[in-house]
C-alpha cells in the first residue's frame, strides 16, 4: 500500500489505524512540517522522503516497493470491510492483473449533500470511466509499468493515469473508499464541488496541472 502525504498526522493516523494486515506500507512525504512523519513511523509504515506533489509521490513509494500488486490510497481515506474482501477477490484471480480497479466512492458524512455527491461521482466514473484516487486504486506492477504509471503531477495525476489505463482495462470494486469529508465542510459543499468540476474542466481544455493546482490552493 502506497500512501502520498503532506500535513496529515491525525488523517494518515486514523487511516493506518484501521488498516488489516496488509503487509508492505509505503508513506511517501511531500515534506511535511507536522508530525506526519513520526505517525506514520510509529504505526509501523515505511517512511520516503519526496519533493510534494502527490504524482511524484506516487511514482516514487511504486518504484520502492516490492509488491506484485500496487493498492494507492489517500491518506484521509480508508477502505471498508466489502472494499477489502474484493480486493482480496480481485487479486486471487489471475485474469485480473490486466486490469485495475477502484472502490466506490463514500463521504464519512451524514449530510445529504454528501449523499449527491456520492451519486455525482458514481455518474462520472460511470459516463467517463475516471474514478479519482479517493476511489483508491488497485494495479498490477505488470499493468502499471505497461501504461508508464504515475507522472509527476502536482494535480491530476490520478485522472492522467485513468485516461491510459482506459474504460476496459478499469474495473469497479466492490465495497467503498470512505474519505473524510473536511475540505467540503470547510470549503462549502457547493463551493468545493464547483472547484473540482473546474479543475476537471480546465484539464480536459489542455490546462497545465501546475497552473490548475495554483487554482486548487496546493
Amino acid at each position: 500500500m502506497i500512501l502520498p502525504v503532506l500535513n496529515a498526522g491525525e488523517r494518515l493516523a486514523q487511516t493506518l489505524i484501521t488498516l488489516p494486515a496488509v503487509g508492505e506500507v509505503i508513506v511517501v512525504d511531500g515534506g511535511s512540517v507536522d508530525d506526519t512523519v513520526a505517525r506514520a513511523a510509529a504505526h509501523g509504515a515505511r517512511v520516503l522522503h519526496s519533493v510534494p506533489g502527490r504524482g511524484q509521490q506516487l511514482a516514487l513509494g511504486a518504484d520502492a516497493s516490492t509488491s506484485a500488486w500496487l493498492l494507492f490510497l489517500h491518506a484521509d481515506t480508508r477502505l471498508d470491510a466489502s472494499a477489502w474482501a474484493a480486493l482480496a477477490n480481485h487479486i486471487a484471480a489471475p485474469q485480473r492483473q490486466a486490469c485495475a480497479g477502484a472502490f466506490r466512492f463514500r463521504l464519512d458524512d451524514a449530510a445529504w449533500q454528501a449523499r449527491l455527491l456520492e451519486w455525482g461521482v458514481g455518474l462520472r466514473v460511470a459516463l467517463l470511466a475516471l474514478p479519482y484516487g479517493d476511489q483508491g486504486l488497485l494495479i498490477h506492477r505488470d499493468l502499471y509499468a505497461e501504461v508508464g504509471g504515475f507522472a509527476a503531477l502536482p494535480l491530476m495525476e490520478d485522472v492522467d493515469l485513468a485516461r491510459r489505463l482506459g474504460r476496459h482495462r478499469l474495473r469497479r470494486l466492490d465495497g467503498a473508499a470512505v474519505t473524510s469529508a473536511e475540505r467540503w465542510r470547510r470549503r462549502g459543499w457547493v463551493r468545493q464541488s464547483a472547484l473540482n468540476l473546474r479543475c476537471l474542466a480546465l484539464y480536459f481544455l489542455g490546462v497545465a496541472p501546475a497552473r490548475i493546482a495554483t487554482l486548487y490552493g496546493r
